[in-house]
C-alpha cells in the first residue's frame, strides 16, 4: 500500500471469467464479495479520533449560544467546534459547504456544532449532550405553484437557459383539433446511497490527506485546496471504493470539510460518517415539482404545440433550479414550444443532483402527457411517439448525431408482446386484478469532460507488463473494468496484461463520475494515453527498454467546445402492472427496456445499469417520496425504514436489452453513457399502465393505494 493508502493497481481477478456474452467480470470483484475492499470510512490512521456533527432544530434563525460543558465532560471527549472557534474557510461558490463559519440558520437539519472524541460512541454522546440555543426566525418551506417569491432562473441545472419559446406556442395550440393539458406532481426524492457519505482527514507537515466517499476525487481536492486556502498540490484525495452516490456524492459535501476542520483543530486524524438520518437534510435531493404540460396536435398525432411549464424550489443557501422541462426541448417535433422553470427559494434543504437530475422528473410528465395525447388522438401509444420522431433537435435545430428512438420502441413492443393491445382502460382482469401495460420513451444527452491518464510499459519476469492510471471514480458501475478493457483494446493486448489505478488524486487528474460521462471521458484520455504508449512501443521496435516506457494524455484540446451535432441516448421502457381493485396495491409484473446508447463496452456491467436505473424508476413511481414538514422544513422520512425503496419482492421480471448503434461522432470509445437512462422515463411507464390497468389517471408521483382507491368511483367500479 502507497503512504496515502491508496490499494494500488487492480487487476483481472480471474484469467478469463467471462460469461456467455463474452462480457469480462468486474476487476475488483473479489475484493469486494471478500470485504478486502476499503471504503472512506474504513480506513483508519493511529490515533484516530471520531466526529459526530450536531444539526439545527429550529426552521431558521440563528444560535445565541452553545453549552458543551456536559459534552466535554464525556469520557475521550476531545473538542466541540462551534462557529466561535472553528478553523475560517475562504469563499465558495458553494455554500453548503462554508459550516461552522456563522451563527446563521438557514434551515433545520443545518450543522451548527461538531463533536470529536476518541471513540465514535463517545463522539454521539458527547453530540447529544451540546445544548444549542438560538433566536428562531419566521420560515418559509412550503412550495405552491402560485408562490408570490416565483422567479425565472436565468440558467438552470447544467447551464440550459431558464426558459425558450420558438414560434407561437399559444395560437398553435388554440388552434390544434386534438389537447391536452395536464399537471403532473412529485415530491421530493432521496438518493439514500448504500455508503453513508463518509471521509477520513489527517494534517502532516502542512499536508491534507483524504478518503473520501465522493465521485470525483479531483473535485474534492480542488474544493479543499479553495476553502482552506492550501495549494492543490499538497492535498491528496482517495477515492478508490465507493458505495454509491446516485449524484449526492457528485459534488463535495459538509462531512469532508468538517472532518478537515476538525483533523486541523485537534492535530488528530478525524474519521467522520454522517449519521443515515441525518443525510436528507445535508447531501442534496430532487426537488419536489409542479409540472404543466400542454400538448397540441393535429387529427394525425403529430404535435404542434408543446409547452412544459416546471415550478420547483431551491434553497436561500444555494441556488440549484433543476431543468425538467428541458427534455421537452429535445424529444418530439414540435414547431411552437414554451419551456420554462420558475423557482423560489425557501428555508428547506438545498435540493442537487439525483440521478438524471431534469431528465427523470421532466420526461415523467412528457410521457405521461404523451400517453394521454394519444388516447385522445385514438393512437397506439408506440405509434403516436413514432410519428413525433425527429431527425433534427427541436431547441437547436442541430441533427442528432444518431437517434434510433423508432428501433428501440419498435424492438421493445416485439419482445414486449405489444401487439394486439386491447387500449381501453380495465380491459384486462385476473380476479380482483386489473391488469394494464403502458410505454414511455428515454432520452439522456451526451456529456464529455475533459481528462487526464498515464500509461506505462515495463519488463516483468512474466512479460511486459502495462500500467494505467486516472483519477476515474467507480461508485460501482463497473468503471475500472470498462477502462481496462478500452486500455487492453487499444494496446492490442491481452485484459490480462493491463493494470488499472483510480481514485486518487496522485494521479492524472479527471472529471468527476456525473452525468453518464465517466467511461466516455475517461476513457477517451485512457485511449489517447495508450495508443501513444503504442506508437512509441512501435519506435523501439517492440521491445520495451529495462527502464520502461511511459505517456501522458490530456483531452482538453479534443472534447469540442461546440459540437455540431446533437448528441443522446435514446430508449423505450414498456411496464406490465397488477392492481389490486379492493386494496388498490400496485405490483409491476414486468419492465422491459431497450436503449440506443452507442457502442456497449461490458455487457455485463451495462446491463447491470440499466435495470437498476428501471428498478430506481420502480421506486419513483410506486414507493419513494420525502413529506416536506412545513412546521420545520425538513423531510419526515429519514431513513430506509420511512423512505420505502424497492425490495427484491417488489422487483419480478425485469429485462434490458440494446441495439447495436455506431456513432462516429461521438468519441474514440463510441459509447454514449448508460448510467442513468434506464431511470428516464420508467416511471411514466408504470403510470401509464397503471391507468391501462384502472382507468384512474394517477398524476402525483408515487402511485400509492390512496390515491387509486380515493378516485372518483374507486377501483371496484
Amino acid at each position: 500500500m502507497s503512504p496515502t493508502g491508496h490499494d494500488g493497481p487492480t487487476g483481472p481477478t480471474t484469467p478469463a471469467g467471462h460469461p456467455a456474452d463474452g462480457a469480462p467480470v468486474r476487476l475488483e470483484g473479489l475484493l469486494k464479495v471478500t470485504g478486502a475492499a476499503r471504503y472512506a470510512a474504513e480506513h483508519t490512521p493511529p490515533g484516530t479520533a471520531y466526529a459526530w456533527p450536531v444539526p439545527a432544530r429550529v426552521a431558521r434563525g440563528r444560535v445565541v449560544a452553545v453549552d458543551d460543558g456536559r459534552a466535554m465532560a464525556e469520557p475521550g471527549a476531545l473538542a466541540v467546534l462551534t462557529h466561535e472557534n472553528a478553523p475560517r474557510l475562504k469563499e465558495t461558490d458553494d455554500a453548503t459547504l462554508l459550516v461552522l463559519q456563522d451563527d446563521r440558520v438557514p434551515h433545520r437539519g443545518w450543522y451548527v456544532a461538531l463533536a470529536v472524541a476518541r471513540t465514535p460512541e463517545a463522539a454521539r454522546a458527547m453530540a447529544d449532550a451540546v445544548v444549542v440555543s438560538y433566536e428562531p426566525e419566521p420560515h418559509d418551506a412550503v412550495l405552491t405553484p402560485d408562490h408570490p417569491g416565483l422567479y425565472v432562473p436565468d440558467v438552470v441545472n447544467g447551464g440550459f437557459p431558464g426558459s425558450r419559446e420558438r414560434g407561437d406556442f399559444d395560437a398553435a395550440y388554440a388552434a390544434a383539433p386534438v389537447r391536452v393539458d395536464a399537471t403532473y406532481t412529485q415530491t421530493a426524492l432521496h438518493n439514500h446511497p448504500m455508503e453513508p457519505h463518509a471521509s477520513t482527514a489527517r494534517w502532516e507537515d502542512g499536508r491534507l490527506f483524504v478518503h473520501d466517499s465522493s465521485q470525483g476525487a479531483t473535485t474534492v481536492r480542488e474544493t479543499l485546496a479553495g476553502l482552506f486556502g492550501v495549494d492543490k498540490r499538497l492535498i491528496t484525495v482517495v477515492s478508490e471504493h465507493v458505495g454509491g452516490g446516485f449524484g449526492s456524492k457528485g459534488t463535495p459535501r459538509p462531512q469532508v470539510v468538517l472532518a478537515a476542520m476538525a483533523a486541523r483543530h485537534t492535530g488528530l486524524p478525524v474519521k467522520l460518517a454522517l449519521p443515515r438520518a441525518q443525510l436528507a437534510a445535508v447531501v442534496g435531493h430532487r426537488p419536489p415539482v409542479f409540472q404543466r404540460v400542454r400538448l397540441g396536435a393535429g387529427e394525425d398525432g403529430v404535435i404542434r404545440a408543446l409547452a412544459h411549464e416546471v415550478v420547483t424550489r431551491s434553497s436561500t443557501v444555494r441556488e440549484f433550479v433543476e431543468q425538467a422541462a428541458v427534455p421537452s426541448r429535445a424529444m418530439y417535433t414540435s414547431p411552437h414550444s414554451r419551456t420554462v422553470h420558475r423557482a423560489v427559494a425557501l428555508d428547506v434543504p438545498g435540493p442537487s443532483w439525483m440521478r438524471a437530475p431534469g431528465e427523470a422528473s421532466g420526461m415523467y410528465a412528457l410521457e405521461c402527457a404523451m400517453d394521454e395525447l394519444a388516447g385522445a388522438a385514438g393512437l397506439d401509444p408506440v405509434e403516436l411517439r413514432i410519428r413525433n420522431d425527429t431527425a433534427t433537435e427541436p431547441d437547436s435545430g442541430k441533427p442528432y448525431s444518431s437517434r434510433h428512438l423508432v428501433e428501440c420502441l419498435r424492438e421493445g413492443a416485439r419482445r414486449f408482446g405489444w401487439a394486439g393491445r386491447d387500449p381501453r382502460p380495465r380491459s384486462r382482469a385476473e380476479g380482483r386484478l386489473l391488469l394494464g401495460t403502458g410505454v414511455a420513451a428515454a432520452y439522456y444527452p451526451v456529456y464529455l469532460a475533459p481528462s487526464r491518464a498515464r500509461a506505462r510499459a515495463e519488463r516483468t519476469a512474466d512479460g511486459v507488463r502495462f500500467l494505467v492510471g486516472t483519477d476515474a471514480t467507480d461508485i460501482g458501475t463497473g468503471a475500472r473494468t470498462v477502462l481496462a478493457q478500452i486500455a487492453a483494446e487499444a494496446l492490442g493486448v491481452p485484459l490480462e496484461r493491463v493494470g488499472i489505478e483510480i481514485g486518487s488524486t496522485d494521479l492524472p487528474a479527471a472529471s468527476l463520475a456525473g452525468g453518464s460521462s465517466g467511461t466516455a471521458s475517461w476513457g477517451w484520455a485512457v485511449h489517447k494515453a495508450c495508443r501513444a504508449l503504442g506508437g512509441l512501443l512501435a519506435e523501439h521496435g517492440g521491445t520495451v527498454p529495462p527502464e520502461g516506457l511511459a505517456t501522458t494524455a490530456d483531452t482538453a484540446d479534443d472534447v469540442p467546445a461546440e459540437p455540431r451535432h446533437a448528441k443522446a441516448a435514446f430508449g423505450a421502457h414498456f411496464a406490465e402492472v397488477e392492481v389490486d381493485a379492493d386494496t388498490g396495491e400496485t405490483r409491476v409484473r414486468r419492465l422491459l427496456g431497450v436503449y440506443a446508447a452507442g457502442r456497449i463496452l461490458n455487457a455485463r456491467t451495462a446491463r447491470s445499469q440499466f435495470v437498476g436505473g428501471m428498478v430506481m424508476g420502480l421506486g419513483m413511481a410506486l414507493l419513494e417520496g420525502s413529506t416536506t414538514d412545513p412546521r420545520f422544513g425538513d423531510f419526515a422520512e429519514r431513513d430506509l425504514a420511512s423512505y420505502h425503496v424497492p425490495a427484491c419482492a417488489d422487483v419480478r421480471d425485469v429485462e434490458a436489452h440494446w441495439i447495436a448503434e455506431d456513432d462516429p461522432h461521438l468519441n474514440p470509445v463510441g459509447g454514449k453513457g448508460i448510467g442513468e437512462i434506464g431511470i428516464v422515463g420508467t416511471a411514466a411507464a408504470i403510470a401509464n399502465a397503471v391507468h391501462h390497468a384502472t382507468g384512474v389517471r394517477v398524476r402525483d408521483l408515487p402511485i400509492t393505494p390512496d390515491k387509486l382507491l380515493g378516485a372518483a368511483g374507486g377501483l371496484s367500479r
